[in-house]
């Protein structure tokens, strides 16, 4: 494998190149018009426009991204994660074009996508399941039978969702037929494919997902657990390595289960089993990521294990360059998603220029970024700018470390998620290891970073001074100002 073709773009799109670079592999990018002038473009060795910003356009079509890389000569693709990275049809089109997928097989892909074959194929190994359907539904009546059967609430689910589309909590009878027909609806627009099915809702879990890594040899190995219980809508915003509240044996009970999930399917590559735990550590088969994660950067850092490097080889044909007993833990990991999100406005993206861009330095520090200063954030994609990866000694030293990175991150231009990570972090829930995936609606407010926002208080007081002297003008001499006390935008670092 002489050149990859990096399907992807922005920080995963950086992650991938480095590491083929420093194995020694030329890399190809493809980019939209919007991301002409991103970083990751430049580093390729070389790079590609394939379509519009639009990812319809441009990120999402294989056969135009599969035509550049035979015309580049490339050995192979990289998809990231997100995109085309669980699609089978573009893993199989790799493949038939003569190239090389880094990634799991078009068969793996499509069985774990379909969360009802996941759960089918899960259940044959004995692995523990949340209470519920195997089957789409096939009508209300149906549903009302097994509401009845496991008992309220429950959780009706998109057989082919993610990101919480197609995903309703259901209390009681009255409210069955409204919310399976708003999920179906959701599914088929978002996934073009309305089945869906029902589960008993585990109120307040915690969600950790166990990464694991196969070769095409039958060779398996789980590289421990992700804690991903801070949510907001259903997307991970703090993720750590290990989780607070595993012991050794559930730990390994969780392992194992991951394995034979990835065996159900002949699953070679990377990919993350994920499960919910309840506050007893009963955990249930989620579902199955049959792809590198934004979070896999905690693993490595607790593991030593290079992911993507692991990836390549495995595609490459080799065996894994380790077994389940080489593996062990080595201190303590956080992620802070850095997004262009408001948290003051209910988590909202925020768009605009980086006027202002300082990552932090450091030992313990790493980030995994894709923009520049004095770049735009489009509108297009995820408004994720950056992971800010810290490791310690332990889980507080860890979490110090954290704190101290977010105060050394300046940005300034965009609203971001920084100061709701430091808040996160220091609350006690977190702290001491008693919480889950209700974690913001329990304890966030907006105003709690207003009052932990000391240069913002200034801010705001400095408005209000001047609003209060506006007031008192008469409204020709409003009117005469050149507006720029009502223009101020607030923003945080």
């Amino acid at each position: 494998m002489q050149k990859i073709l990096v399907a992807n773009r922005g920080e995963i799109a950086m992650r991938v190149m480095r590491t083929a670079r420093d194995m020694g592999i030329k890399t190809v990018a493809v980019f939209s018009e919007a991301d002409r002038n991103m970083p990751f473009v430049r580093y390729a060795d070389e790079a590609v426009c394939i379509g519009p910003a639009l990812s319809a356009q441009s990120y999402l079509r294989g056969e135009k991204i599969i035509e550049v890389a035979k015309k580049l000569g490339a050995d192979a693709i990289h998809p990231g994660y997100g995109f085309l990275s669980e699609n089978a049809g573009f893993s199989k089109a790799v493949s038939d074009a003569g190239l090389i997928f880094i990634g799991p097989s078009g068969y793996s892909i499509e069985m774990m996508g379909s969360k009802i074959a996941a759960k089918q194929a899960a259940k044959k190994f004995n692995v523990p399941m949340v209470p519920g359907t195997e089957d789409p539904i096939k009508d209300l009546a149906e549903a009302k039978s097994i509401a009845a059967r496991i008992g309220f609430p429950i959780l009706i689910k998109a057989s082919a969702g993610g990101g919480g589309k197609g995903m309703r909590v259901v209390n009681s009878e009255d409210e069955l037929e409204q919310q399976m027909q708003t999920a179906k609806s959701e599914a088929l627009s978002a996934f073009g494919d309305d089945a869906v099915f029902i589960e008993k809702y585990v109120g307040a879990p915690r969600h950790i997902e166990i990464q694991l890594i196969g070769d095409q040899h039958g060779n398996y190995a789980y590289l421990f657990e992700r804690e991903c219980s801070i949510q907001r809508r259903h997307q991970k915003l703090i993720e750590e390595a290990p989780s607070s509240c595993l012991t050794p044996d559930i730990r390994k009970a969780m392992g194992e289960c991951a394995v034979a999930v990835a065996r159900s399917c002949n699953y070679y590559g990377a990919g993350t089993v994920e499960f919910l735990v309840d506050e007893n550590l009963n955990f249930y088969f989620l579902e199955m990521n049959t792809r590198l994660q934004v979070e896999h950067c905690v693993t490595e850092m607790i593991t030593g294990i290079d992911l993507v490097k692991e990836q390549i080889n495995v595609a490459r044909g080799n065996k894994l360059s380790f077994a389940q007993e080489d593996l062990k833990i080595s201190g303590h990991s956080l992620e802070l998603r850095v997004c262009a999100e408001d948290p003051m406005n209910n988590f909202l993206p925020d768009t605009g220029k980086l006027e202002m861009y300082q990552p932090p330095k450091g030992p313990g520090v790493r980030v995994d970024d894709g923009y520049e200063q004095g770049q735009d954030i489009p509108i297009f994609y995820d408004p994720m700018i950056a992971k800010l990866v810290v490791h310690g000694a332990n889980r507080d030293e860890a979490i110090e470390r954290l704190c101290r990175a977010i105060d050394e991150y300046y940005i300034q231009g965009i609203q971001t998620t920084l100061g709701f990570g430091k808040w996160a972090v220091q609350h006690e829930a977190f702290r001491s290891g008693n919480f889950d995936t209700k974690f913001i609606d329990k304890y966030f407010k907006p105003e709690l970073l207003m009052e932990e926002d000391p240069e913002r208080e200034e801010v705001a007081a400095l408005l209000s001074a001047v609003i209060w002297e506006q007031e008192r003008k008469p409204k020709s001499a409003i009117s005469s100002t050149n507006g720029s006390a009502t223009g101020w935008k607030l923003r945080r670092k």
